[in-house]
């Protein structure tokens, strides 16, 4: 009988284990990198004249609709913070971001084309 008892846990931890090793993990980074890239295409060609590299960070969360809202805006310049702004505000993103949080950090960077 304790044979028996002992056989049975092995089977039982093996096949725990083979089920738990064959399910397809979601992967955020994945996700995360192709907003990123919708983002930058949004920032390109900038609407003022950029002198000197200028840095942000930008907090953002996507409503129901996929589109992407601008929670603040984390620099010193001011016009940096408005073009931020003006272009993403509720832009529309496609594809499904159901694996991302309720809020994300975009760190931009804008330099001079030399």
């Amino acid at each position: 009988m304790k044979q028996l008892k002992t056989l049975l846990l092995a089977v039982t931890i093996t096949f725990s284990s083979v089920l738990m090793a064959s399910t397809n993990p979601v992967n955020p980074t994945a996700e995360t990198s192709k907003i990123t890239l919708k983002i930058e295409r949004f920032l390109e060609n900038p609407s003022f004249d950029v002198d000197h590299e200028m840095t942000a960070n930008v907090t953002l969360t996507l409503n129901k609709d996929n589109e992407l809202v601008v929670l603040s805006v984390d620099s010193e310049d001011e016009k940096m913070k408005s073009f931020i702004k003006s272009r993403l505000n509720y832009k529309k993103v496609s594809g499904s971001y159901d694996t991302l949080s309720d809020k994300f950090i975009v760190p931009v960077r804008v330099k001079s084309e030399e």
